[in-house]
């Protein structure tokens, strides 16, 4: 597996009351087999984020890494849009 074989995601972040964890929820659509509709699929990843930048709303880009901890095998890659408060 080499470094280019990385799953790399773009979600929003749900929750960022953990120390060093955003929660991002990422969204895909996916065609369905029988009757060929659209339809919204969304999972949340628990993301290790080392200096707390993301912040509740954020757009963010998320890569697939080693574990960190017994849920979070995600890190923050970068923040591409800040939430409007």
């Amino acid at each position: 597996m080499g470094q280019n074989s990385r799953k790399e995601r773009t979600g929003i972040v749900v929750s960022d009351g953990m120390d060093k964890t955003a929660v991002v929820l990422v969204e895909r659509k996916v065609r369905h087999k029988k009757y060929s509709k659209t339809i919204k699929r969304s999972k949340k990843f628990k993301v290790h984020d080392e200096k707390n930048k993301c912040g509740l709303g954020d757009t963010v880009i998320i890569i697939e890494t080693k574990p960190v901890s017994k849920d979070k095998c995600w890190r923050l890659v970068s923040v591409i849009q800040k939430a409007v408060k």
